[in-house]
């Protein structure tokens, strides 16, 4: 009995563990990809380079996406979101316009959201698990990946995005 609950132990934080792996690496360069915005206009992270580039991935199911997302709002758009050298891109994991605009206008969020109905941003970075952050420095490069929510991680993410746009 024991042994068997060894096993099962094991194998679910090795699940977890899988779970949250990334496909890239802090000091990575991002890989390139495109959004739509709802307009038809296309980003392209070619658009971005020289910029610092905030990635969030979401669901407007996800409780700890729900956590984060006010901070994202009050604590990054609206203390930079109109800078030249600042760009914030949320993109909704599986979820269409359908879902983004009654989910925006009911929270009365602001900040520019992106539907990724088939990860195909998303896929680049992970396999699973939301809300994600992805920070891109001016270079091109990832310098901060987190998994998750939690008030003192994303307390470490507001103060790298202030140390980059310095």
């Amino acid at each position: 009995m024991r042994k068997m609950m060894f096993v099962l132990l094991l194998l679910c934080s090795t699940t977890a563990l899988v779970g949250q792996e990334w496909k890239v690496k802090k000091g990575d360069l991002s890989p390139s990809f495109t959004v739509i915005g709802k307009d038809g206009q296309l980003i392209s992270s070619e658009d971005l380079k020289g910029k610092v580039v905030l990635l969030n991935f979401f669901a407007s199911w996800c409780p700890p996406c729900r956590q984060e997302l006010p901070r994202l709002q009050t604590e990054i758009w609206e203390q930079w979101g109109q800078r030249e050298d600042f760009v914030v891109l949320v993109l909704a994991r599986e979820q269409g316009w359908d879902k983004l605009d009654p989910f925006m206008k009911e929270q009365h969020y602001s900040f520019p959201v992106f539907p990724d109905l088939k990860r195909e941003v998303f896929s680049l970075f992970a396999d699973s698990q939301i809300p994600r952050n992805v920070l891109i420095d001016k270079s091109g490069k990832i310098s901060y990946l987190s998994i998750g929510y939690s008030e003192s991680e994303f307390s470490d993410l507001v103060n790298l995005i202030a140390e980059d746009l310095k």
